[in-house]
């Protein structure tokens, strides 16, 4: 097969082009570069891949003659895979930068939200969600029995039944 001039001139281009630009110091001047780089490369192995023909589908017959061959697909699906997760890293770097040019001098050293915090709050806080853990454990206990024993019937109970409604809605079964 003869490759087209067109496409191995546009490939030589983005590689020359790729290579200058990935030279300087700019992580998003890298990024540029680390794409056209990888678009020459994806450009290179569809150039090298051979002449087209038929889907490589073995079928043994004289037709398998003329079957592409399907390992350079593959390289090419692995190049874009790789280009894409290098690209993620890249831009993540670009992100990390940017937000710590943005803080100054303050730099990566980023102030204790907890600095204010005693031990007695944060006991307080624990004792308050082992709480709300035992009343849920008790309101699935209830249920699985089915027995539901909550606030609002038992103060319906205490009023007299179902219909000791004093405030709410009518009919809702809400009581203050």
């Amino acid at each position: 097969m003869s490759a087209s001039l067109t496409l191995v001139i546009v490939m030589a281009v983005m590689y020359a082009a790729g290579v200058y630009v990935m030279l300087e110091r700019s992580l998003t001047r890298v990024l540029i570069g680390f794409l056209l780089v990888g678009n020459a490369t994806n450009l290179l192995i569809f150039l090298m891949s051979g002449r087209p023909g038929t889907s490589p589908i073995v079928t043994g017959t004289s037709a398998d003659a003329a079957m592409v061959d399907p390992v350079p697909q593959v390289l090419m699906l692995t190049a874009i895979v790789i280009n894409f997760g290098i690209t993620a890293l890249i831009l993540a770097l670009i992100y990390r930068s940017w937000w710590l040019a943005r803080l100054g001098d303050e730099g990566d050293t980023v102030t204790d939200e907890h600095a204010a915090e005693t031990v007695e709050s944060t006991e307080e806080s624990f004792r308050s969600v082992s709480e709300d853990e035992a009343a849920s454990q008790e309101d699935l206990d209830a249920s699985e029995r089915g027995t539901e024993t909550g606030p609002d019937q038992q103060h319906q109970h205490q009023q007299g039944g179902e219909g000791g409604e004093t405030a709410g809605a009518p009919g809702t079964g809400m009581t203050l």
